[in-house]
């Protein structure tokens, strides 16, 4: 059964996000003194007393986007609004009631039995009388709360609840798995998204850096619950125009890292660039089990095969060669599903264990073909044995005498046989070589052998002398 949706509703400025995110907890929805910076419908599960629902938070009605996309906000504002339990009319009471609340209003009104009317920003209780303005929009009393300082939350919360309490709110299963989507700005991502969706759920535009926040999307498929992350499209840190943008690329790095399987988009009419490049290279650090998807396919030019793209992309983007290779065309949703498929197969992969005995079979054939050898210096590493001690992604521990002789092409070609003999083929392999000493027992010389033998000796003598004088003593103290 879905959960009941309270959404976040006004004109842009007014602090929607910084309340949403005091409601969920934590910082989700990008917060910046810029007008018109949330443009999608950014939503979470938010827990309350055992009760769960889904808030939600949209854009500035009545904004004038400066990439010409105040009608798509408007769209996504109206889809939140026709899909809400609750809506959160939030106000501004240090600007006072103004032209786009009256507006907002106007769009509120055959909604008005379940709106709230909420003044933020009265963070000192001398501000609450100027709220009395804002009755006039005809929703009845407005809760003053302070989203930034915490005033009046216990009340919201207290509202919320009360509105909500006879609607279903059991705690939703959790999803089976999350996929984060990645890429470059424009390569198609929030098209993506909204085949999976079967629905508009994200704003798709020419324009690049459409999407700013990371964005959770829940859909169904087979029966099962997947969270697709749509996140900001990336591109190099110089070349970032403000804050907003770096916010956008700092949550699509964190979406990576709170990922399942992440998906990496190219654009199939370019050629691959250095923002892939450090893409590729960022998931490989995070261990995390990567699909690369070609997007545009249908626009790709001069491409002789899909098995020649796919050599193309293993050189230029060596760090994650192991990758398996999707080649859609996301807006007419061809071969978007079967990569979630691929995506729950890469999920199993990385969860998979091997028996010890397996794996050191694997680690000794890898040996009698190629042998270890030296860092400038050093004695060559012996290998002991190896065991497996985690998953997702499959973590093996190498014991060796001497890790630090072990040279990085050789642990590069350990990887490679790993993924060649046993089921991690296409998932990244976290391999830890670690220090396991052996204490090796040599005869002693004659010397060395009667120095300790007269050691012993005179230990002896001193405690055959010490006990008498301890027997007395323990005498005395009996009587």
């Amino acid at each position: 059964m879905p959960l009941p949706v309270v959404a976040i509703v006004g004109r842009p400025n007014v602090g929607k996000s910084s309340l949403f995110n005091a409601l969920a907890g934590e910082r989700i929805s990008i917060v910046d003194p810029t007008p018109g910076v949330t443009r999608d419908r950014v939503s979470t599960i938010v827990e309350q007393d055992d009760r769960y629902f889904e808030l939600v938070d949209t854009g500035g009605f009545g904004i004038v986007d400066r990439d010409d996309l105040g009608e798509h906000v408007e769209r996504q504002i109206r889809f939140a609004i026709d899909r809400a339990s609750l809506i959160l009319f939030v106000v501004d009471v240090r600007d006072g009631l103004t032209a786009l609340d009256r507006e907002t209003s106007r769009l509120l009104q055959r909604h008005h039995e379940r709106t709230r009317l909420i003044a933020n920003k009265v963070d000192d209780p001398r501000l609450e009388p100027q709220a009395a303005e804002f009755i006039r929009l005809g929703f009845g009393e407005p809760l003053c709360v302070s989203a930034a300082h915490g005033a009046g939350q216990s009340e919201l919360k207290e509202a919320i609840r009360e509105a909500l309490s006879a609607l279903p709110g059991e705690a939703p299963g959790d999803p089976v798995m999350k996929i984060a989507l990645v890429g470059r700005r424009n390569v198609g991502k929030s098209t993506f998204i909204n085949a999976l969706a079967r629905e508009e759920r994200v704003i798709v535009s020419e324009i690049p850096g459409t999407t700013r926040d990371s964005i959770d999307v829940a859909i169904e498929k087979d029966g099962r619950r997947i969270i697709v992350i749509d996140t900001a499209g990336v591109r190099k840190v110089g070349k970032m125009i403000d804050a907003v943008e770096y916010y956008g690329y700092d949550r699509a790095v964190r979406s990576i890292g709170r990922a399942d399987v992440v998906l990496l988009l190219i654009d199939a009419t370019s050629p691959v660039g250095q923002v892939d490049k450090k893409l590729a290279q960022l998931i490989a650090s995070e261990f995390k089990p990567v699909i690369l998807v070609v997007n545009k396919w249908d626009l790709a030019v001069d491409r002789t095969s899909a098995d020649a793209f796919g050599e193309y992309l293993g050189k230029t983007l060596p760090h994650v060669n192991y990758a398996p290779i999707a080649f859609t065309t996301a807006k007419d949703s061809r071969n978007v599903f079967s990569t979630i498929d691929l995506a729950t197969t890469l999920m199993k992969q990385s969860r998979r264990r091997v028996a010890t005995a397996r794996l050191n079979e694997v680690l000794q054939s890898a040996l009698a073909e190629r042998a270890p050898k030296a860092k400038h210096g050093t004695r060559l590493p012996k290998l002991l044995y190896a065991t497996q001690v985690a998953v997702a992604p499959p973590t093996i521990v190498l014991f060796v005498d001497r890790p630090a002789a072990v040279t990085a092409s050789y642990e590069r070609f350990l990887i490679n046989r790993l993924r060649e003999n046993l089921p991690f083929d296409e998932a990244p392999i976290r391999l830890w070589f670690r220090a396991r000493t052996r204490r090796v027992l040599e005869p002693l010389s004659r010397s060395a052998r009667e120095s300790r033998e007269r050691r012993i000796g005179k230990a002896s003598k001193r405690r055959n002398a010490e006990t008498p004088k301890r027997r007395k003593k323990a005498a005395g103290a009996g009587s």
